[in-house]
């Protein structure tokens, strides 16, 4: 059966008219260093600790010569209680330091580069390169990359793969829009564990249910 990628995102993207405030925020940053150290924050963190973490972050600052005028203690402070919060602080600064010395301040815009950074990996430098820069990018999270193999539009065994396959397989229309889209899907329906396939607006296209 042909899975119907075009119906999918139809009926998902009017089912969520709303995304939640952590995702909303994001798409307000059209900064990319902003979207780099937030990305950075909301690994293995809930939506709703990273949006009041990066809002703190931030009034901090806006670049990366502002956040060099703290002590690494004073990010902990920040971001706290963010997953793994000592070590993304020094993530942070570190980052800061790279931009400045290497980038003359400046995030950039090429998945190559980004992961030169020290603690960039593939979904964050995907995410700065659509969120920051409007560069079609596939940023893959665990909720897409489950999601995506659940439906049975691909089958991959890793996010890396995931992000591989949909790279030849997705309409660039829907690179930009499937990260935040799915992750939603994924947070309140498609969950990990138990997936509450009775009320999946999807159901109908999900070859997990065919």
């Amino acid at each position: 059966m042909k899975i119907d990628i075009d119906k999918i995102f139809e009926i998902l993207d009017k089912y969520y008219p709303e995304r939640n405030p952590f995702i909303t925020y994001m798409n307000s940053f059209k900064d990319p260093f902003k979207v780099l150290l937030a990305c950075i924050l909301s690994l293995r963190t809930r939506d709703t600790v990273t949006y009041g973490a990066a809002q703190r972050l931030f009034r901090l600052g806006s670049k990366p010569e502002d956040f060099l005028k703290y002590s690494e203690e004073d990010i902990i402070k920040a971001i706290y209680p963010v997953g793994f919060y000592p070590n993304k602080a020094k993530v942070i600064l570190n980052i800061c330091r790279d931009l400045i010395k290497k980038y003359h301040s400046k995030v950039p815009d090429t998945i190559d580069e980004l992961l030169k950074l020290k603690g960039v990996g593939r979904k964050t430098a995907n995410l700065v390169v659509g969120k920051g820069y409007g560069i079609p990018a596939i940023c893959v999270d665990t909720h897409v990359h489950r999601i995506c193999n659940r439906l049975g539009y691909i089958k991959t065994k890793t996010p890396d793969q995931t992000e591989m396959e949909l790279r030849k397989k997705l309409p660039q229309k829907y690179w930009l829009e499937i990260n935040e889209l799915f992750i939603t899907h994924g947070q309140n329906i498609c969950i990990p564990i138990g997936p509450k396939c009775n009320i999946c607006p999807i159901a109908d296209y999900c070859m997990k249910l065919i």
